[in-house]
């Protein structure tokens, strides 16, 4: 059996280490809104490197902290083309984490995680042999389709799910997706700036990742793929849930 790198319970840790402090609040009565994630990472070096962005310091959600790109799933998402299906492993494990399943809404996370992607880094991830996909929805999706990009599917991973404790003012059901970097077909210039959403990108391995300040579910999402890769990807692997009762953190899987 191949040694983790991160043999550890995360659930334990993300309840000592917040379990507290979202006690202390007051509830909020805000309700988890669906959001996807990405983790593109290079295995082409001596070891994994991960894109991260740093956010801009006037954000009212995670000012200045280094992020993997992601946002809220939009109606738009399942209105774009795509080259090819999801893998269907999982396709049925997104299925399996929604209120009302189906293929439809499972595409839409792994799209609005590209979207995502690609207004925050301007990186395209898809593939160019098709041309331009035709009638896209306005909006990034236009920008996307006049790069000559079609976005691809079949090379997500589902790395975790985590939805934020109540109390939170701000909650999501986030969805974090993974892929490698040679599915990425463009990068444009120009996105990332001064006055942009995220204001730096850097490739960083994952020791050099844990060390930049990350809240406490992206360092613990970091340590899921890197125990995945480790383990060699495989789809079937279970995929974790983290979700929170009276008492913590829990973790399940799909």
């Amino acid at each position: 059996m191949t040694a983790l790198p991160y043999d550890i319970d995360f659930a334990d840790e993300l309840t000592r280490d917040m379990w507290a402090r979202i006690q202390s609040g007051a509830p909020t009565g805000a309700r988890p809104r669906k959001a996807a994630t990405l983790i593109i990472f290079d295995r082409t070096g001596p070891e994994p490197r991960v894109l991260m962005g740093k956010r801009h310091e006037g954000h009212k959600f995670m000012p200045g902290r280094v992020v993997f790109p992601g946002g809220r799933i939009e109606p738009c998402d399942r209105l774009m083309s795509a080259a090819g299906a999801l893998d269907a492993v999982t396709e049925a494990k997104l299925m399996a984490c929604l209120r009302r399943p189906s293929t439809s809404a499972a595409r839409a996370v792994a799209m609005a995680a590209i979207r995502e992607t690609f207004e925050e880094t301007g990186v395209l991830l898809g593939v160019k042999e098709f041309g331009a996909p035709e009638n896209p929805p306005p909006g990034a999706w236009t920008d996307f389709a006049a790069r000559g990009v079609f976005p691809a599917l079949e090379d997500i991973h589902f790395i975790g799910r985590a939805v934020t404790p109540p109390r939170n003012k701000m909650r999501f059901d986030a969805f974090f997706l993974g892929v490698d970097a040679s599915a990425i077909a463009e990068q444009v210039e120009g996105v990332i700036g001064p006055s942009s959403e995220l204001v730096e990108l850097v490739w960083a391995s994952i020791p050099e990742a844990l060390n930049l300040g990350l809240v406490a579910i992206t360092r613990v999402m970091l340590r899921e793929l890197a125990n995945r890769l480790a383990a060699g990807l495989d789809r079937r692997a279970p995929t974790p849930i983290y979700l929170t009762s009276r008492k913590g953190w829990a973790r399940t899987t799909v």
